[in-house]
């Protein structure tokens, strides 16, 4: 089957489902946003959490599982439902293998996770109970790595650490930290270099100035990745996905400073809005206070626009509106917009799709000959329904 990249229709918030081309059909799961409203029968807020089920495998004792979930900022819209929906602890003390599968929890068989963006929010931030837990079990998982010498880890306890510590706090976590700028395939332990690669681009390490990390913490510090998903074991380049969390222009044009020379590494086919299509990821004026007259900042603009032909980018965010709220923000789409009519490609808002009244997942097919919308889109509504969408699919190839 074909590698898959699917948005989940979540509001204000990310969840993002990775489903690679080889023969396990690895999962990787970005950020979860599942509101309490999604949980309830009687609501008719979309059941997010059943549309991750469905494309979820069952290991050998049917529990179902993600391979490797990434959280890319604390925030409560990245990791809202964990405690509910994802089982944390040893495997050993899963409880769940009694119950319906619709209410077995998820494990989570490898965790990546960046102890510095942690950190940086910790500071500025009240965090949710959601957060403070993953934040526990990655702990749990370091020092599980720890205690076994990176030997026989198995799923449950692995961990990939995104990016170094402070006071050198990493030091010691060679065998599963990946720095800044490094290449890594393996996803729970296994080399998936072919159907993945991805490329660490943030968070940056810590700086040398209080001043220099305060701004890091007020531009929303996230792991920023650009993942290669292969179409198929003959088409390793199917599709180049820049992903990164609530970074906001800061921290963009830090990525262009460093980037400039050689933009391969912020090149891509598809881009998740940051933040949820705000405007202050491209600028530093307000939107509303400007009256729609802030201006753009060159360099972080310039960053997220090294598209490839025919790009797509994708805004995970409430129906974007000509008004005040950010975010979403309707200059940022604007800005969006333009940046892929130059590449011959679109620009996608989650929660419009396929209308505002009833959003669905997006699910982007990726093939040798680029990404597309399959032609048919489950609803996966409390009273679903098959909708048909013909698409075409994107030409893929250099910029």
């Amino acid at each position: 089957m074909a590698a898959s990249i699917t948005f989940f229709p979540v509001g204000c918030g990310d969840m993002t489902l990775l489903r690679l081309a080889d023969q396990a059909r690895t999962t990787v799961l970005v950020d979860i946003n599942i509101r309490g409203a999604a949980d309830d029968p009687d609501d008719d807020t979309r059941d997010v959490a059943k549309d991750l089920r469905d494309r979820l495998g069952r290991d050998s004792k049917n529990r179902p599982y993600v391979d490797a979930f990434l959280m890319t900022h604390p925030d409560a819209d990245h990791i809202r439902g964990l405690q509910n929906h994802f089982w944390l602890g040893p495997l050993a003390d899963y409880p769940d293998d009694k119950k319906p599968d619709g209410e077995k929890r998820i494990v989570i068989r490898e965790i990546w996770s960046s102890p510095i963006v942690y950190r940086r929010a910790d500071k500025d931030h009240v965090l949710c109970d959601d957060a403070k837990a993953f934040n526990t079990e990655a702990k749990r998982r370091v020092k599980v790595n720890r205690d076994k010498k990176f030997e026989g880890v198995g799923d449950g306890d692995r961990i990939l650490v995104m990016g170094e510590d402070e006071n050198g706090k990493t030091d010691d976590l060679t065998p599963i930290l990946v720095k800044i700028d490094q290449q890594f395939s393996h996803i729970n332990g296994v080399n998936k270099k072919g159907y993945f690669t991805a490329t660490l681009l943030a968070p940056l390490p810590k700086q040398e100035t209080e001043e220099e990390e305060e701004k890091l913490r007020k531009n929303h510090s996230s792991v920023i990745l650009n993942m290669m998903v292969g179409a198929d074991a003959k088409t390793p380049d199917g599709c180049k996905f820049l992903c990164g969390g609530d970074a906001e222009v800061l921290i963009w044009e830090r990525q262009w400073e460093r980037h400039k020379s050689d933009t391969g590494v912020l090149e891509y086919d598809l881009l998740l809005a940051p933040h949820h299509c705000s405007w202050h990821t491209l600028s530093w004026e307000s939107w509303s206070k400007t009256k729609g007259k802030a201006k753009v900042s060159e360099d972080a603009r310039k960053a997220l626009s090294v598209t490839r032909k025919g790009a797509m980018i994708v805004a995970s965010c409430a129906p974007i509106k000509d008004d005040d709220c950010d975010p979403p923000c309707i200059g940022a789409k604007r800005e969006y917009e333009a940046i892929v009519k130059d590449a011959g490609g679109s620009f996608v808002c989650v929660g419009e799709q396929p209308s505002e009244a009833n959003p669905e997942p997006l699910e982007l097919t990726v093939s040798a000959e680029g990404v597309s919308l399959p032609a048919k889109q489950e609803t996966g509504r409390k009273s679903a329904a098959i909708i048909t969408s013909a698409s075409t699919p994107m030409p893929h190839g250099s910029r």
